[in-house]
């Protein structure tokens, strides 16, 4: 009994009027939802693909428009006689180069693409963490920093060669770099290309190995490291020393990061570019104004505070803040008044407070608010 097949629009989820990247596109997301590879159907797969073959081509594709299945044969031009890994096990090719899917093939089987395997090797990157002041933080300052990491042979210079030896051609490879490795599946032989492990992808190895180092290039070194830190970093914040990390045979250092954390104050707190402090005055003083001299990160400054100032008002001391790190501009000081409230009065001071209350200004005198 004959089996009816389904429409290749339908099957790609896409209009009759679709443009060649909207199948394209369609064509993807549906291959990479159902490749069995990924636990997906092998049989729902060949008939995207069977779907796909036969509209990517603008002649099939208009003849299927007019004749359906019967104007493309009623069959997938590229599984046709599909069984496996055939009589043969013949190597199956999919035609996924347009569509810029061979790094996603190659990882379901565990491969990647001859660029990544290219590309250089770099250092390992270093994180670290130091401590600083408040002060520090608000205005800046250097930073020594001591590390051991792994840095360049100095018998070698990073080249993992005894000096005077030359560099042969790596007998696993050949001097390709890369080795290539066939794996059998479902569909066929899948190449797939890896670094060379023996050479590291150079295609070259020392004829003699650097005494020093053995052939790794770097030795531990001792670091002194000098950190410059910028007015105005905020606690937590990380800075990134490039080329400062470990270093790597033959090719650039990694990074080094360095996370910074500042102590907390006694005296001041922050928030944002603002500098928050407490200053405590009596009931009197309050009352009747006075003046104040106030410790800022820059040291005492006098400030006024005026007759009946209520706890809790702020005061604001313009640029006596934290620098912006961005420009020379530094915020406000905010002084905010706490008014000393006496627990314990003498007969003199409760005598002087009854006598005030008695006439008649004590009602509008107010010691808490």
């Amino acid at each position: 009994m004959a089996t009816t097949k389904r429409d290749y629009y339908e099957i790609l989820g896409i209009s009759k009027d679709a443009s060649a990247d909207e199948i394209k596109t369609a064509f993807r997301r549906a291959a990479i939802e159902h490749h069995p590879d990924r636990g997906g159907d092998e049989e729902k797969f060949k008939e995207i693909n069977e779907a796909y073959e036969v509209l990517k081509d603008p002649e099939k594709r208009k003849r299927y428009d007019q004749f359906g299945h019967a104007g493309v044969g009623g069959s997938s031009s590229g599984f046709e006689g599909f069984n496996g890994f055939g009589s043969a096990g013949q190597n199956i090719n999919f035609d996924f180069g347009d569509l810029g899917l061979g790094d996603i093939f190659n990882s379901f089987f565990g491969g990647g693409s001859s660029n990544q395997n290219r590309r250089q090797n770099r250092g390992k990157d270093v994180e670290t963490r130091i401590e600083i002041s408040f002060h520090e933080a608000v205005f800046g300052t250097e930073v020594p920093i001591k590390l051991n990491l792994e840095d360049k042979c100095d018998h070698c210079k990073g080249t993992t060669s005894e000096p005077g030896y030359e560099l042969k051609t790596c007998p696993t490879c050949e001097g390709k770099g890369q080795i290539i490795n066939v794996t059998r599946t479902i569909f066929g032989n899948i190449q797939q290309a890896t670094i060379c492990p023996n050479c590291k992808g150079r295609g070259k190895i020392p004829e003699k190995l650097c005494s020093v180092c053995h052939g790794k290039g770097t030795v531990s070194k001792h670091q002194d490291i000098k950190l410059k830190i910028p007015a105005g970093i905020e606690d937590g914040t990380t800075i990134r020393l490039r080329e400062h990390g470990e270093a790597i045979a033959n090719g650039p250092k990694g990074d080094l990061y360095v996370n910074v954390r500042v102590k907390a104050d006694k005296k001041f707190t922050r928030e944002g570019d603002l500098i928050l402090s407490e200053e405590h005055v009596s009931m009197v003083d309050a009352a009747l104004g006075c003046q104040k001299d106030v410790e800022t990160v820059d040291g005492l400054v006098t400030m006024k505070v005026p007759a009946g100032t209520q706890s809790g008002t702020d005061f604001k001391l313009s640029g006596h803040g934290v620098p912006h790190i961005k420009g020379s501009s530094r915020g406000p000081h905010i002084v905010t008044i706490v008014v000393d409230i006496p627990t314990k009065l003498n007969k003199e001071q409760e005598k002087l407070l009854k006598e005030f209350k008695d006439s008649g200004s004590g009602s509008k005198f107010r010691l808490w608010n």
